[in-house]
């Protein structure tokens, strides 16, 4: 039964995520089955996996791997898929509504996962049968599918540790998928320290601000001198949407333990929230804290939104000359470093092993997740542990957990050759 692999999918959910699923699948030789709630939605799912201006398949042809139909007429064949994945909204009981008939009609050796980005697996399969509860996970990928290496592989808590090894296996060999193995937490890895990086840094930005820093400057530092996309912090905000950080604040200020450093940053700071308030969103709405404006001979020129007094100027581009140092700098730009990318380093060291069992999974979610350079860890490593160490008893900060570890076990670096540190202060083998 378990050597059996994994050779045909059905994607329940026919949205950006589920049609890049099923693309992805079908391109891989695998027959997929791609439903959703009508004949037009799913038609739509199925168009934007061969559209021309974008297609997600390298060969048109393998559009042949992929059958469409609806939840209504279509549902009962998923018990001839080996995986079944669910790629619905992000809506608790739509989801559950999806599993209950999943149960209904799934074969017995197939899984079952859910993409969920925010929901915990165990709200979505409460008071399900044990038969399904063993064959069951979160398989989260991050958008755009074809793109982002990550997807965070997370067992419920009583998921067949056989499950989680054959669709590893599978995500890894056939998806060419980097997996971590993350816990049934909030936001997971990536999400969890990506978003406490930006709502910090939002709230961090204001106070930096106030010292006449500038939106441009912040994200010139938050960007290369620190190994982090060239989008920094306001232009990869833009790129995702502060409605989506503004219901991300709300998940977590629910959902976050209670003494996390995260939940004094869940609320959007008040400028940020008028922005919000009169939808002025990002770059799907045309602009948020940038924008490019098309001038009436047709050139385009960048523009820099002013949160303080409301205004749109020419966007100034700051070459920083900085380098990784910066975060350890004592500076008015050292701090704001420090207070946002320092801040979210030492909130990574403090999370193990609570959303993940070591620092390799962190580092890596951060690495295939979020296009950082270097993994948390890694940073840490490359500043000297001990600088850091320095810098927190200096600023009376609480040393996080994993940097606790480290100075009990008088090594000096997290990762040593190909070994990495684990939570007893020892090294283990990095094993593929």
């Amino acid at each position: 039964l378990m050597n059996k692999d994994i050779n045909s999918v059905a994607v329940l959910g026919s949205g950006t995520m589920g049609a890049g699923i099923a693309a992805l699948a079908a391109d891989n030789n695998c027959k997929v089955l791609l439903l959703d709630i009508s004949e037009d939605v799913v038609k739509k799912g199925k168009e934007r996996i061969v559209s021309e201006k974008k297609p997600l398949l390298s060969d048109l042809e393998k559009i042949n791997n992929v059958e469409i139909g609806t939840f209504e007429n279509d549902f009962h064949k998923i018990k001839n898929y080996d995986w079944i994945c669910e790629v619905v909204v992000e809506e608790i009981n739509i989801k559950r509504d999806i599993f209950k008939k999943i149960e209904e009609h799934r074969n017995a050796n197939s899984i079952v996962s859910s993409n969920t980005s925010g929901i915990p697996l165990k709200d979505i399969t409460k008071d399900m049968t044990e038969e399904l509860l063993k064959n069951v996970c979160i398989t989260h990928f991050f958008n755009p599918v074809e793109v982002m290496k990550l997807c965070e592989l997370i067992p419920g808590e009583k998921t067949n540790k056989e499950i989680i090894n054959k669709l590893s296996i599978f995500l890894s060999k056939v998806f060419n998928k980097g997996v971590v193995y993350g816990k049934d937490t909030v936001n997971f890895i990536g999400n969890r320290i990506g978003c406490f990086f930006m709502l910090k840094g939002l709230h961090e930005g204001k106070i930096a601000r106030s010292k006449g820093i500038s939106l441009e400057e912040i994200d010139s530092l938050l960007s290369k001198p620190i190994g982090l996309p060239p989008t920094g912090l306001y232009g990869l905000i833009d790129l995702i949407g502060l409605d989506v950080m503004h219901s991300v604040g709300k998940n977590l200020a629910t959902n976050l333990p209670d003494n996390d450093a995260g939940l004094p940053f869940t609320k959007l700071p008040s400028e940020e929230q008028n922005l919000f308030n009169n939808k002025q969103l990002g770059r799907k709405t045309g602009g948020g804290f940038y924008r490019i404006k098309k001038l009436d001979n047709g050139e385009k020129v960048k523009e820099t939104f002013d949160l303080d007094n409301g205004e749109w100027n020419t966007f100034k581009k700051i070459q920083s000359e900085k380098d990784l140092n910066i975060i350890l700098e004592d500076s008015d730009l050292g701090n704001l470093v420090w207070n946002v990318m320092g801040s979210t380093l030492l909130y990574a060291a403090n999370l193990i092993p609570e959303i993940a069992d070591d620092i390799l999974n962190i580092d890596r979610a951060m690495r295939w997740g979020f296009a950082w350079q270097m993994g948390p860890f890694e940073i840490i490593d490359k500043l000297g542990p001990k600088n850091v160490i320095t810098k927190c008893l200096d600023k009376n900060q609480e040393l996080p957990k994993m940097l606790q570890v480290l100075e009990k076990s008088g090594n000096e670096f997290f990762y040593n050759e190909n070994m990495y540190l684990d939570l007893d202060g020892i090294y283990k083998e990095i094993s593929n």
